[in-house]
């Protein structure tokens, strides 16, 4: 056979090799915030899954449930002091099934197991005070803000195949709070039950008897810690939305009764969906949640004003995350958009599944070693403040664009999220009174540069656990310490240039905001 030259196949492959630019018209109102986080956004769990907790054919969560995790590692240690603090949720799907051993009414102090007529799966399990006090030997050292999920189940009967029926018995949560309070263990809040609410997932308590009941912790809250400068705060319901019951339980509590409503989110669906590098790179379907957000801040401002949204737990896909994806920088584009959208609904707080476990730890289930949501999260804590600003543009859906005011820092901070894969977004920041354009009349020596941190995979494969922070792997240091992150400084008048497949955070400290005063 004879081939031949063929100029038209020649130019269209050469077209396709060629990045495409795109001219972005970013603008920031900074005159008016248009909602508030809590100061310490950025949440991770902790969960009690056993060994032999398994899904579609893989156990992944290895040795990192709360009763088996290593406490002494030296990387566990230094990733939760990088925050200084970072806020940590111990509870989950078995929590309701965990006894405390102590006071008298405890006379066993049994391990999860495996059991098919039990909750999820499993047994009662067993919270030995020995455990408690070497992770609360962590907690010192480390300085985060704990949330310690309750079991709200102890005293209940089953009416049906999920129903749970009659009073909570405090007795047990008593004692565990006395405990904790005598041992001088710090606890930023006590959250009632694991989804639970609405049809719940493995068992469901009515509204009205959940409002008692919770009422009832808040009460013990506050005989146990009777200084209010030092109480815990008390949150619920810890499960999926659903707006006639959160309603009611907000009707039934009334004010000061819970200081955070919080509610769960798995919206990629099953970790086993051979479409989820695909729904994480999907503007349109990452859109579908943001309703929902909306929802929960309406309902918590119409019923429950003195409280706030809280994302209690959220892993993106359920059942302990996707293997191939949920570790991996692709999930970065769900997981710091998850964190920009909910910032905008007035939510306070985000904790993300898991700080370590399963497929979507924020720490490598064996080694330990930070995945590239570590990072993430790491960054938007640092230059992210609770202040939060309008951000728009009328580009391409493909890039998505937050900003706040910066945080303890003159200025402002944007992310950009860049999910296409051909396109590079050349991105010109200004305000809605034309203010910060105004200051580009000064003399450089006068202006700040621009802050860049540009996240992109390693070799361009977005399925890679190894993060670029400028173009350099972030990797631990010799002591096992969270590298230090520096920005790549910018002449503050170009372009941000947000390459496909990647993220970049930046600080503009000229720009002035209002809001941000």
């Amino acid at each position: 056979m004879v081939s031949t030259f063929n100029p038209c196949f020649i130019l269209l492959t050469s077209l396709m090799s060629i990045t495409l630019a795109e001219d972005i018209n970013l603008t920031v109102r900074g005159v008016t915030s248009i909602a508030k986080t809590d100061n310490n956004f950025i949440c991770a769990t902790l969960d009690w899954w056993p060994i032999d907790k398994c899904d579609y054919d893989q156990c992944p969560w290895g040795k990192t449930g709360i009763l088996n995790l290593d406490l002494d590692n030296a990387i566990l240690s230094n990733a939760i002091k990088a925050f200084n603090p970072l806020r940590i949720r111990i509870g989950g799907s078995l929590q309701d099934q965990v006894i405390y051993n102590v006071g008298k009414e405890v006379r066993k102090c049994p391990s999860f197991k495996k059991r098919k007529d039990g909750m999820f799966g499993f047994s009662k399990g067993c919270l030995a005070m020995k455990k408690w006090d070497e992770i609360n030997n962590l907690f010192n050292k480390t300085g985060p803000l704990v949330t310690y999920g309750i079991n709200a189940l102890i005293g209940r009967k089953k009416s049906n195949d999920t129903l749970f029926v009659g009073d909570w018995n405090a007795q047990n949560a008593h004692d565990f709070m006395n405990y904790t309070a005598s041992k001088g263990y710090k606890i930023d809040s006590y959250e009632f039950g694991n989804e639970l609410c609405g049809s719940g997932v493995a068992g469901k308590v009515e509204a009205e008897q959940y409002a008692k009941d919770v009422t009832k912790l808040k009460q013990l809250v506050s005989e146990v810690y009777p200084d209010p400068s030092t109480r815990p705060k008390v949150l619920g319901p810890a499960g999926f939305y659903d707006e006639k019951w959160f309603r009611t339980f907000l009707e039934a509590t009334g004010p000061d009764v819970v200081d955070g409503v919080t509610h769960h989110i798995y919206n990629l669906g099953p970790g086993v969906d051979p479409t989820l590098i695909n729904k994480v790179q999907d503007p349109y379907y990452l859109d579908q949640i943001a309703q929902t957000f909306k929802d929960v801040m309406t309902t918590v401002n119409l019923f429950g004003p003195w409280a706030g949204p809280w994302v209690g737990e959220a892993g993106g896909a359920y059942n302990s995350g996707g293997k191939d994806v949920s570790h991996t920088f692709a999930n970065s584009f769900w997981y710091l958009d998850q964190l920009g959208m909910t910032s905008t609904f007035n939510h306070k707080v985000y904790c993300r599944q898991a700080l370590i476990g399963g497929n979507y730890g924020l720490l490598n289930t064996t080694s330990f070693i930070p995945n590239p949501d570590y990072y993430g999260a790491l960054l938007w804590h640092r230059l992210m403040g609770k202040e939060v600003l309008s951000a728009t543009h009328d580009g391409s859906p493909y890039l998505r664009a937050y900003s706040h005011c910066s945080k303890e820092k003159p200025g402002i901070a944007v992310i950009l999220i860049n999910m296409s894969n051909s396109t590079t977004f050349n991105v010109a920041v200004a305000d809605d009174l034309n203010i910060y354009a105004a200051t580009k009349q000064l003399s450089s020596n006068t202006a700040n540069q621009r802050e860049e941190y540009h996240l992109t995979p390693k070799d361009g494969n977005i399925q890679t656990d190894v993060l670029l922070l400028n173009g350099t792997p972030l990797r631990l240091t010799e002591s096992l310490d969270i590298p230090t992150m520096n920005p790549q400084l910018v002449d503050p008048y170009s372009p941000i240039i947000v390459a496909p497949d990647s993220i970049v955070f930046a600080a503009l400290r000229d720009f002035k905001a209002p809001a941000c005063a």
